[in-house]
Order: C-alpha cells, then sequence, then structure tokens
C-alpha cells in the first residue's frame, strides 16, 4: 500500500496564489552528540502536538504489518540504522518522550511517500535558480515545517527544509556549491522498501540528499553521488550547481541512475521540470503538472526567470494545489536568499 498523492487538482490555467508565511529556522550543531543535535525543536514546538501530529501521519501511512516488523530493528537500531541517523532519532524519540518505534516509523513513512514537482532553470547569464513544491495530503504538516541550518566549526555547513520529527532532507543546499531536491518515482511498495532498507542496508533516499550536501565538493560530485549510491527506492533527484549548465535531473533505481538529463542550453533547454514520471514518457492527463510548468516557464522567458519569477511559476495552479504544503526557491550562488513559504492555499 502507497499513499497516491500529487493529484491533477484543478483545470490547466494560471493562477497565482502569493499566500503563505515563512516557516521557522533552527540551527543544529553537527558538532554536538548526534542525540542532542535537534533539542532547539523543544523551544519550537509543543510536545503534546508533535506526539498528536506523528502519530496523524503514522496512522494513515504506515500499514499495520510495518508495526509489527520495524520492533526488530528498534532492538538493534545501530546495528540496521547507521549514525547519526539512530542517535539522532534516539535523541528525537527522548524529547518527544515517545517509544523509539514511531520516530523510527515516521521517517520511513515519509521517505515513500510522494514529493511533487521541481524546477531548475538558467537564465541568459548563466546564473541557476531552483525551486520546489512540496505535496503531501496532511494539513498538520504546514505546522511542522522548518528551515534548518546545519552548522559544523561555527559556520554553516549545508540548509534544507524538512518537518520536525524528521532526520532527513528532500530540499537542500551546499552554500556555493549545489542545491538539490527529490521527488517521488512511484515505484516498489512498502515491503520492498523495508527489505532494501534493512537487509541490503540501502540508504533511505533523504539520508543521501544530506550525506551528499555534507560532503559532496561541488556540483559534480554531488551528481556522482546522488546517481551511484544504492538506494531504498526509485526517486528523482534535482541539482542546480554555481556555473552555466549545472543543471540536472537525476532518474534513479535502487542501484543507480536509470537517465541523466542535464540542461541544454546551446539547443533551448534552458529549463528542467520534474513532477513525478519518467521525463521521456508523456505525463498522464490526470496529473499533468509538467506541462503547466512548462507553459508558465515558456511565457515567463529566460531573460526575465529569477528566484522571483520561478516562485511564480511554482504558484501556478495546479503546480500549486491544495496539498502543497512548501515552496522552496534557492541559487547556490547567492545561498543567503534560500527561500521556503509554508503554502496557506492553492487551489
Amino acid at each position: 500500500m502507497k499513499l497516491q498523492i500529487c493529484l491533477f487538482l484543478g483545470v490547466t490555467f494560471f493562477s497565482v496564489s502569493r499566500a503563505g508565511f515563512s516557516p521557522p529556522v533552527v540551527n543544529i550543531s553537527l558538532d554536538v552528540p548526534a542525540n542532542q543535535r535537534w533539542a532547539p525543536l523543544k523551544t519550537l514546538y509543543d510536545i503534546d502536538f508533535l506526539r498528536k501530529a506523528a502519530s496523524d501521519v503514522i496512522d494513515s501511512t504506515v500499514p499495520k504489518w510495518v508495526h509489527i516488523a520495524i520492533k526488530p530493528i528498534v532492538n538493534a537500531l545501530e546495528k540496521y540504522i547507521p549514525q547519526p541517523y539512530a542517535g539522532e532519532i534516539q535523541g528525537m524519540a527522548s524529547f518527544y518522550g515517545t517509544d523509539i518505534s514511531d520516530i523510527v516509523l515516521l521517517n520511513f513513512a515519509y521517505e515513500v511517500s510522494a514529493f511533487c514537482t521541481s524546477i531548475v532553470t538558467q537564465d541568459t547569464k548563466g546564473n541557476i535558480y531552483h525551486g520546489r513544491n512540496l505535496d503531501y495530503p496532511h494539513d498538520v504538516l504546514k505546522n511542522l515545517t522548518l528551515d534548518v541550518v546545519f552548522m559544523k566549526n561555527g559556520k554553516v555547513a549545508y540548509r534544507g527544509t524538512t518537518f520536525a520529527g524528521y532526520v532527513g532532507l528532500w530540499t537542500g543546499q551546499s552554500p556555493n556549491k549545489f542545491t538539490v531536491s527529490g521527488n517521488e518515482r512511484n515505484k516498489g511498495h512498502w515491503w520492498e522498501n523495508i527489505i532494501s532498507a534493512i537487509l541490503l542496508k540501502s540508504s533511505p533516499v533523504s539520508w543521501l540528499v544530506r550525506e551528499t550536501l555534507e560532503a559532496a565538493v561541488d556540483f559534480q560530485d554531488a551528481v556522482v553521488r546522488l546517481a551511484k549510491v544504492p538506494i531504498i527506492t526509485d526517486v528523482y533527484y534535482i541539482l542546480g550547481g554555481v556555473h552555466a549548465g549545472e543543471g540536472v535531473v537525476i532518474t534513479r533505481d535502487r542501484r543507480g541512475s536509470a537517465d541523466i538529463w542535464p540542461l541544454d542550453t546551446l539547443h533551448g533547454n534552458w529549463y528542467r521540470v520534474e513532477t513525478n514520471y519518467d521525463h521521456w514518457l508523456p505525463a498522464p492527463k490526470r496529473d499533468d503538472r509538467r506541462h503547466v510548468a512548462m507553459k508558465a516557464l515558456n511565457s515567463t522567458g529566460q531573460n526575465h526567470i529569477n528566484m522571483d519569477s520561478l516562485y511564480e511559476v511554482l504558484s501556478v495552479n495546479p503546480v500549486c494545489n491544495r496539498i502543497t504544503v512548501y515552496t522552496t526557491v534557492m541559487s547556490a550562488a547567492t545561498p543567503e536568499k534560500y527561500t521556503t513559504v509554508v503554502r496557506d492555499t492553492c487551489k
């Protein structure tokens, strides 16, 4: 069983919504022990609210058999879940005051759910802009969304947007190096993903994003890492760099890349749009966000693309829709402009 979301939720026309609010920003120190890193969340959220929100997401997403299957993992957490994630999950459970299995389940629940529209673009001066909408059918997540700044040795190592209780990243930026977002590729089932994670010890897709943000030295290094490292399920990784031409969509299988789709400005391909379908196949008529986004980008034009106009493209219906949780726009060459808006209304 797998949640099917990112549905076509409106007719194809340009209606832009600006409503929204900025999520809280929290600094997480990578210099402290893993089980203490997420303690700052205690000052941002009511614990009872966090418990209730986690329970709602788990109960509506995770099959009952997984509750039983997860117990052996929890009993041997460090055997199956690598550091620093095991320590961070243990710390989360401690200050949530809940069973650690719930935090493990919460993280896997997000791991196999849809994450929707990503766009990487290049303007006529060679500047790269990257934006994404994340869709998920739980309104409570709008109040759990936060921007996280990961600090190391007193400096910003990387940053991203996530949900309270989740240690992975689906949206992130390594300053002056690259930006990255992940979109679900609708393959596999719960049992396949769990087996891949436990028995094959493959990386959850969002953990690989975070590891790449921390370790990759530049855009090319990030592309290689995200294309080759085994992961628990298929996914699309979308990256933007700091130099002209540094934009790509990586279509992933569990074992490696199925396709690499870079920008090609010499032939007029100054943007790439990825939703939740292989780009070489037509998008289903019931959910053609791809065509709508491309139409909006063509209307905007390469001469006028920037972070503001990219946000406008991501606000067009149904690219932005009633289950859109947040929009992030970013450019690694100007990392201080990283912006996330939690969407109040997208109809």
